[in-house]
């Protein structure tokens, strides 16, 4: 007994707490990287126990769920040895040796870092509270229900992590927070897996910057949000933002020429707005590197006063201009200004002025939430349309927006319309739920 005692002493002394802050430190640094990666935004349920999946990614080949992530042994991870983890996180195959599908960002997190992959796993395995949920069997149709054709297109899609870090040596940046930006945008936040177009396949046109015009100019539908050009386009993408304007978007998710919608919104609540000032300002530097996707595209917004002056003058006989006026100018303004980082101006709005107005027609449908944050504590609610606006006053309303102030857009259709309003969920706010 009394050698147990002396036993129990030794190993709960001062050497071993010792070893407690590194152990910690360690776990907060994994934190770190999986706010970075965006890990919670697909993992996590919102209201539900974080990481413990069952979220659903409702895609045309079937629904999707995001697995359990959590370290509990039988539904989740726990098993999982760091090798077998890394495997999973930079390569895409299951513990049991299947393909994951290439929802799971691997082709971006090949290019995680052997210590980051080390310190994800350390939080993932003892900083991540163990949840017992057995998740969905995924309900992809046939013939995408089959896993293993998914190691052909892993093979021939999917980088392989060490070509990938050798690159990663080779490429030089004269501006070390650049080079830290490319690691964060191109690996663990993945923005490219929303934000370049994919081919039929399904493949990321481009992985990084290197690889061509095509990253970042504007990816395909996201659960029916498009996300925009986060290249140096000025009308449709981040040509008119400065550095300061990107990193307060990460921080908020509001600035003085737009507001995150869509998956934006989940990447900030989760994830940007608890990095560092200095990644968040890395980011936004790497980010004002790439040039516009293509010349043309560089053409300049200037606003034209017009619009403005016909309706401080009464006139309402352009297409759309009364329903603007009775729904929309309230908040936005009949100059189009709106009330920056409150309720976000039209006029110059890289969202308005994109080419396929999907994301446009969907908040004047289903509505937005501009979400509080850390530093931005205050929550604004813009109200669906959907039941006071049928589809030819809803076409109406957003060609008169994407026309006005110099946004010069092209018209929307009924058609374009009635195509999103099929989509909408049964779900969204109605419009009379009390607002702000």
């Amino acid at each position: 007994m009394l050698a147990s005692a002396i036993l129990a002493v030794t190993v709960c002394g001062p050497s071993a707490r010792a070893q407690e802050p590194a152990r910690d430190d360690v776990i907060a640094r994994g934190e770190y990287v999986a706010r970075a990666a965006d890990c919670a935004a697909c993992h996590s349920v919102p209201g539900e126990a974080p990481f413990a999946g069952g979220m659903a990614f409702h895609l045309p080949t079937g629904t999707l769920y995001a697995p359990n992530i959590t370290p509990d042994r039988q539904t989740g991870i726990g098993q999982y040895s760091e090798a077998e983890f890394s495997r999973a996180l930079r390569r895409g195959i299951r513990r049991d040796g299947t393909t994951l599908y290439p929802a799971m960002p691997y082709p971006s997190y090949a290019r995680l870092t052997d210590e980051d992959v080390h310190v994800l796993y350390v939080y993932f395995m003892q900083g991540v509270k163990p949840v017992v949920h057995v998740v969905a069997q995924d309900g992809m149709s046939w013939p995408m229900s089959m896993r293993w054709p998914l190691s052909i297109w892993r093979m021939l899609y999917a980088p392989d992590p060490k070509a990938v870090r050798q690159d990663m040596d080779r490429r030089t940046f004269a501006d070390p927070l650049v080079a830290r930006g490319s690691y964060l945008v191109e690996g663990p936040g993945h923005c490219g897996a929303c934000h370049t177009p994919r081919a039929l396949t399904m493949q990321e046109k481009a992985l990084t910057a290197e690889d061509g015009p095509l990253y970042l100019s504007g990816g395909d539908a996201v659960d029916g949000w498009r996300p925009v050009s986060l290249r140096g386009e000025n009308r449709t993408g981040l040509g008119r933002w400065n550095e300061q304007d990107i990193v307060r978007f990460l921080a908020t998710g509001r600035m003085p020429l737009g507001a995150a919608f869509g998956g934006m919104t989940d990447a900030i609540g989760h994830g940007t707005q608890h990095m560092t000032d200095e990644d968040r300002l890395a980011i936004a530097r790497y980010l004002k590197t790439i040039s516009p996707a293509a010349p043309a595209l560089a053409r300049g917004w200037t606003y034209d006063p017009a619009v403005t002056d016909a309706l401080h003058a009464g006139d309402v006989s352009a297409r759309g201009a009364r329903a603007y006026v009775d729904s929309c100018a309230a908040c936005h303004r009949t100059d189009g200004h709106g009330y920056p980082t409150t309720f976000p101006p039209l006029a110059g709005n890289p969202v308005v002025m994109d080419p396929k107005p999907d994301s446009l027609i969907r908040i004047v449908l289903e509505g937005n939430t501009l979400r509080a944050t850390r530093q931005a504590p205050s929550a604004f609610v813009m109200p669906g349309f959907a039941a006071r606006m049928d589809d030819s006053t809803v076409a109406d309303t957003v060609t008169f927006i994407r026309a006005a102030w110099g946004n010069d857009a092209p018209a929307v259709t009924v058609t374009d319309v009635a195509r999103i309003r099929r989509t909408l969920s049964p779900e969204h706010p109605p419009v009379s739920v009390p607002m702000n």
